[in-house]
């Protein structure tokens, strides 16, 4: 009665929801959400890439810790949603999100697995999320920019992320919660944008 297949599938949804658990911004997040099947994304193209990525870097100086792969999260409502992003890559132009950098040349991921839409879940809702890994490589800190000129990527660096504010309100709106934990990942070469940065890899559906 062993079937390999849903061993694999049951180990993987473990893996899943530890990296999902080990990413809450919220204590009571814990016991807050019921996760039902994972999928493995194999993109041999966007790993090797990752791996490009990564060589790349190490030769241009970075340091380990600059290329540690961390994992950052993708909500969608519906699994064709899910599955395209993981099929054609999370791409500039997909974001509505512009505090940290224009949506034009790069793209927004979450950091946290249980603050990944502005407005709060509500009870029975559900949806798709994609886990991806992520080489950050040089992090550079910026404040919100809410004006319609703006933020460029900034040369040497490959990702911004928001002033994290250690003042905040415990009730901070989710919203403000939601802008200020994105990754705003870009890769620039030779002055143009990558249309897909190579340092972010679809890995899981859950």
């Amino acid at each position: 009665g062993w079937n390999p297949e849903s061993e694999e599938s049951s180990s993987l949804l473990q893996t899943a929801v530890s990296v999902l658990q080990s990413s809450y911004l919220d204590s009571t997040s814990q016991d807050g959400f019921l996760y039902s099947q994972a999928i493995l994304v194999e993109n041999d193209v966007f790993l090797r890439e990752l791996k490009a990525f990564a060589q790349a870097k190490e030769a241009a100086g970075y340091s380990q810790e600059e290329l540690e792969e961390t994992f950052a999260f993708l909500l969608f409502d519906n699994e064709e949603e899910a599955k395209e992003v993981c099929q054609t890559g999370l791409r500039v132009n997909s974001s509505s999100i512009s505090i940290l950098g224009d949506p034009a040349k790069g793209v927004y991921i979450s950091k946290h697995a249980d603050c990944l839409h502005p407005r709060p879940w509500y009870h029975g809702k559900s949806g798709y999320i994609v886990i991806c890994k992520l080489i950050k490589g040089k992090v550079k800190v910026i404040s919100e920019n809410y004006t319609t000129s703006y933020t460029c990527p900034s040369p040497g660096y490959d990702c911004h992320v928001a002033l994290s504010r250690s003042n905040l309100p415990s009730k901070t709106s989710r919203c403000l919660a939601f802008e200020q934990s994105q990754y705003y990942v870009y890769e620039v070469s030779g002055g143009s944008t990558a249309e897909r940065p190579r340092q972010i890899c679809p890995y899981i559906i859950i």
